[in-house]
């Protein structure tokens, strides 16, 4: 992957990569990381005709089909960086922006003028929370949140592209919050895309063993960067009929997350005392 772009002074306007599973199925969280980057005085730019990065195709071994998505992605964003008419390109997603940042080279390297235009837009490409710690310096959002967090680590987000130390420490100032670290926090919950299809059994195991670390840290929400692991975890919380649930960091930093309440235990019943002997008189 090219050196990440550098920037004399903090970005003004950028272009949403939204990714097709917040567009399709988590709108909110789209709409959480607009109002997150417009708090930062950062202006959000949504080019519509965008689609499907590829991944999926990827993955599954079919570049030929995946190759003409990553075409069309190149050609919706890197006109709007190489003319300046946006700053960067930001996605609420460590795995989508892994996929355009560093495997586009690989996809695309028998096509030498694609290849070197998607290393351009792969540089000026960053997953949200590195663009907010990294990109403008924020670490304090003015985010709230009365109750308990801790932090699911998001394979692609920390393994490809080295992210962590950004979201824990936006989740660190998060007023009014105590954050818990959780056991194995960076061990994969078992989504891992088609992976859960094609080995169910595998994945549902490893899943069952991610929700039982988020359990034992007795979180109210546990926090994380891909919507699709948070499917797959809240998949298995509800199951288990888990009071805990995952979230969105963007939700967490703007406000949107609340605490289901935590079940009361009914106080312990006692016989009533024999009267005493005056009592009976």
């Amino acid at each position: 992957m090219a050196q990440k772009k550098q920037f004399d002074s903090p970005p003004k306007r950028v272009a949403l990569f939204v990714t097709c599973m917040v567009d399709m199925i988590y709108p909110e969280v789209g709409l959480a990381t607009v109002e997150l980057l417009e708090r930062q005085g950062v202006e959000v730019v949504f080019p519509a005709e965008q689609t499907c990065c590829g991944q999926p195709a990827f993955n599954a071994g079919f570049w030929d089909e995946a190759r003409p998505l990553a075409r069309r992605f190149v050609d919706i964003f890197e006109p709007l960086v190489r003319s300046r008419q946006v700053d960067a390109v930001v996605a609420p997603s460590g795995s989508c922006a892994t996929m355009t940042s560093h495997f586009y080279s690989l996809l695309l390297e028998d096509d030498p003028t694609y290849r070197t235009r998607a290393e351009f837009l792969g540089a000026a490409t960053f997953e949200l929370t590195e663009f907010l710690v990294d990109v403008l310096g924020v670490e304090e959002v003015g985010a709230h949140f009365d109750g308990v967090l801790t932090y699911h680590a998001s394979c692609h987000l920390n393994r490809e592209l080295g992210i962590d130390r950004q979201p824990r420490t936006l989740l660190s100032h998060v007023e009014g919050a105590e954050v818990v670290e959780m056991t194995a926090a960076d061990e994969c919950c078992g989504f891992g895309g088609l992976f859960a299809i094609k080995n169910g059994e595998i994945s549902t195991a490893m899943g069952q063993r991610k929700t039982q670390h988020i359990v034992k840290s007795d979180a109210d929400v546990v926090a994380l960067c891909d919507v699709s692991c948070m499917t797959h975890i809240n998949g298995l919380l509800s199951r288990q009929g888990q009071r805990v649930r995952a979230v969105h960091i963007a939700q967490v930093l703007t406000n949107q997350v609340d605490v289901t309440p935590r079940q009361q235990t009914e106080p312990e019943t006692k016989p009533p005392a024999p009267p005493r002997r005056w009592q009976n008189h």
